[in-house]
């Protein structure tokens, strides 16, 4: 992320219309600074330390008291040992290391399948395996926070294991006939197909959007300290099929497909039929910022700085995600819309406005006003917008961390869980660190 900005940066650093937000953006970056470490960081390290059976705490209530079973899911384990290595990395701060370490033994020792391979999905909080269904999804995670720690601590049993898992899905979720990973996989690792029985509700045998951007992610991350020539040529993979098929046309995200990569919709269907499915097939704005970032940030590990196609992808992505899906009164991000048939315009179906959404918006929106400082899409004005925003109905200033949808919509998030297993410090501080980072990096040119 850091080369990232720099060359960004040198693209645009005299153009007009962002030195006059030059106080704002010194402002915005000491908020940026202090919610990200004594109202994030600081919040959840080390308090959420398992120290009877290795891990991170899962769930914490609304001011942030450990609470429940206290199950152990892959994505919030990996979330939580990347964050750490990432905090190590951002601050300095070898402190870091250990916390991130302590993630990596679980990682190792509990969630892997030592018999078959790869990441068990859930297990108990003292590590016993609670499903036997594996996921892509997982063990991306998995990936992506191994291949962080293995940066900031230069372990190597911690990229062996980084390796060890993108090879398991190699073997058994990539799809070499018409590319792309299988998302759900059996113990053994053989694809779970989909049949007649299996409800249309379910996403069970179909290839996905959201597996598909965390592998790029993963892919990415791993790379950076792993350049075989592999896992380049899956990087790229991943990337031209994101871009060339998994976003419409319009500039949206298709969420399901099948395995050959036919899409999966229901706008023919009756309104109650798509009401039922809207799981299946919707618009999802949060995601679609947050791919626009993804894809630049592979384009920039595989050295296309200037990759043009992929750029105008993503801004097609942030722009419809802006025209469609953002709150003109008080800004943010909606979850879902959906474009019904016969009528011109999309439908805001969902209108409360997640945290992680909010947060990958921050990072890509200022991202883009860097890229596009005259763009009449206003970037910039939209990011501080969204910061107010985040600031006024998502951080708790009391208690810390971000309520997990904002209070304008969904005003009883206030008492609500503060971190569960779909629900960590990772969105939160990789955007509030790449926009400090962003605009320290901006000033310096």
């Amino acid at each position: 992320m850091i080369k990232l900005i720099f060359i960004l940066c040198a693209c645009c650093c005299s153009a007009a219309g962002i030195s006059q937000g030059v106080t704002d953006a010194d402002s915005i970056a000491a908020q940026m600074k202090y919610a990200a470490r004594q109202g994030l960081i600081d919040v959840y390290y080390p308090r959420n330390i398992d120290t009877l059976y290795g891990g991170y705490l899962s769930t914490f209530t609304y001011d942030f008291k450990p609470t429940g079973e206290q199950d152990k899911m892959i994505v919030t384990q990996a979330r939580h040992a990347w964050s750490t290595a990432k905090a190590a990395l951002f601050y300095k701060d070898t402190s870091f290391i250990s916390l991130s370490r302590h993630g990596f033994y679980f990682l190792r020792d509990k969630m892997w399948d030592s018999t078959y391979g790869g990441f068990y999905n859930l297990v108990t909080r003292q590590g016993q395996p609670k499903e036997f269904i594996k996921q892509a999804y997982g063990n991306a995670f998995g990936i992506y926070a191994l291949a962080a720690y293995y940066e900031c601590s230069h372990d190597t049993a911690a990229l062996a294991l980084a390796k060890k898992a993108f090879m398991w899905l190699e073997r058994h979720s990539h799809d070499a006939k018409y590319k792309g990973y299988y998302q759900y996989l059996q113990r053994d690792g053989t694809p779970v197909k989909r049949t007649d029985s299996i409800p249309s509700t379910s996403d069970i045998g179909y290839k996905d959007q959201n597996s598909s951007i965390h592998l790029l992610e993963a892919i990415t991350e791993l790379y950076h300290v792993w350049p075989d020539p592999l896992v380049r040529e899956r990087l790229k993979e991943m990337l031209l099929l994101i871009r060339n098929t998994i976003v419409t046309q319009k500039g949206y995200l298709q969420l399901y497909f099948t395995p050959e990569w036919q899409p999966i919709s229901y706008r023919d269907s009756s309104r109650a039929v798509i009401s039922k499915n809207h799981y299946i097939d919707h618009v999802s704005f949060g995601h679609d910022v947050e791919t626009a970032y993804l894809m630049l940030e592979a384009t920039e590990a595989l050295g296309n700085h200037h990759d043009g196609v992929t750029m105008d992808v993503g801004k097609r992505m942030v722009d419809h995600a802006l025209q469609n899906g953002w709150d003109d009164t008080l800004g943010g991000f909606y979850d879902e819309g959906y474009y019904f048939k016969n009528k011109p315009y999309i439908t805001i179906t969902v209108q409360s406005k997640n945290w992680w959404a909010q947060a990958e918006g921050l990072n890509t929106l200022l991202l883009f006003s860097y890229l596009y400082p005259n763009d009449k899409m206003h970037y910039y004005d939209h990011f501080t917008k969204l910061w107010q925003y985040v600031q006024m109905y998502l951080i708790d200033h009391q208690h810390g961390d971000w309520y997990e949808e904002g209070l304008d919509k969904e005003p009883a998030r206030l008492t609500a869980l503060k971190a569960h297993i779909w629900k960590a410090s990772y969105h939160n501080f990789r955007a509030l660190s790449n926009c400090i980072m962003q605009i320290e990096a901006h000033k310096k040119r």
